[in-house]
């Protein structure tokens, strides 16, 4: 595991060791300039529509995200994408950094020599200027923040404190130091989409080589999104997931789907087409037909909904991120029958 700095090492090891030890323990987030040790992540507000958690110095509005008991986090269809594990945000005014530090060097728990070099480079002895106190609300000093859910890679932010003026940007060489893109990619993390269990017409048990509709609620299917910020710095970022196609796997090789990619796109804010009485004999626009019976068992029709993410940000910063896939199983009794009168 990479070396983190003191300051990381004494805060995020014992919430590691807490979460080995107590599983399903509250996820565990830095909430303030100077929260110091970790604290579970209950700094919510709520008014009317909206609701902003802070969580790792940054504060997320989910007023926009989708809701329900069936929602669920994307998987991105990039699979060499994945949002920061870990980031650099302020985390620190002068004054709370030197509350952090000394403590730990006064315990001597880092030994002489490592705590002797600290002390030089935040300039500890000078009463005046010491931890850049004579920048006191100019700046903030800077340190990493983890994934509450621990990712691979979680320690890979391993430098720090370090300071930031007002205005200026983080040096180039911390990588995943807060800006609006950076922003945009934790908020991603964040949105949660409707559940993906499709309507079927015939519902409950389908007939061998008799076409299955499909479609999706349409009420469901709209834009949702998560705003992302860093109050202390005025930067924000929105990230929107759009509904753009629906993927039918019926569960089994004996099946077509309709159309015979699988893949049905969205059409004036619906996926798929209601079956209504007198479209027996038509083509459903989605859907599938099962060319087996299922006997005593049940296929296993996948439903996976796909995603466009863009952001937009602070200074008109923009762009896209991977797509998003969202998807549910359910069983499909399908029987074997001469003939069927709808």
């Amino acid at each position: 595991m990479p070396a983190l700095s003191v300051v990381s090492r004494v805060l995020v090891a014992p919430a590691v060791i807490g979460v080995l030890l107590l599983s399903g323990m509250p996820a565990l987030a830095d909430n303030t300039i100077g929260g110091g040790a970790q604290a579970p992540s209950t700094n919510a507000d709520t008014n009317g529509d909206t609701l902003s958690v802070t969580a790792g110095g940054v504060v997320f509005d989910r007023s926009k995200n989708g809701s329900g008991t069936s929602t669920g986090a994307l998987t991105s269809s990039n699979t060499s994408w994945s949002p920061p594990p870990c980031w650099y945000a302020p985390k620190y005014t002068p004054e709370q950094l030197q509350k952090t530090l000394e403590p730990i060097w006064e315990a001597d728990s880092t030994g002489y020599e490592w705590d002797a070099e600290q002390r030089k480079k935040y300039n500890a002895d000078d009463e005046e200027k010491g931890f850049n106190k004579d920048k006191t609300g100019k700046g903030y000093w800077w340190d990493s923040y983890v994934d509450k859910s621990y990712p691979p890679g979680w320690d890979s932010c391993d430098k720090g404190p370090f300071w930031v003026d007002t205005g200026d940007a983080p040096p180039a060489e911390y990588e995943n130091a807060v800006t609006p893109e950076i922003l945009a990619e934790l908020a991603y993390n964040e949105i949660r989409v409707p559940g993906t269990k499709v309507t079927l017409a015939p519902a409950e048990t389908t007939k061998v080589n008799l076409p299955t509709w499909a479609w999706l609620d349409a009420a469901d299917f709209k834009p949702v999104s998560v705003t992302a910020s860093v109050p202390v710095l005025q930067i924000q970022a929105t990230a929107t997931a759009e509904p753009v196609s629906l993927k039918i796997e019926p569960g089994t090789g004996d099946a077509v789907t309709y159309p015979a990619s699988g893949v049905c796109e969205i059409n004036n804010g619906r996926i798929g087409e209601p079956y209504a009485k007198g479209k027996a004999g038509q083509t459903p626009p989605c859907g599938v037909k099962y060319l087996r019976a299922s006997g005593d068992a049940t296929y296993p029709l996948r439903a996976t909904v796909t995603w466009q993410i863009h952001w937009t940000g602070t200074g008109g910063a923009g762009g896209d991120l991977p797509d998003g896939n969202f998807g549910a199983t359910q069983d499909v009794v399908v029987q074997e029958i001469q003939a069927v009168n709808r």
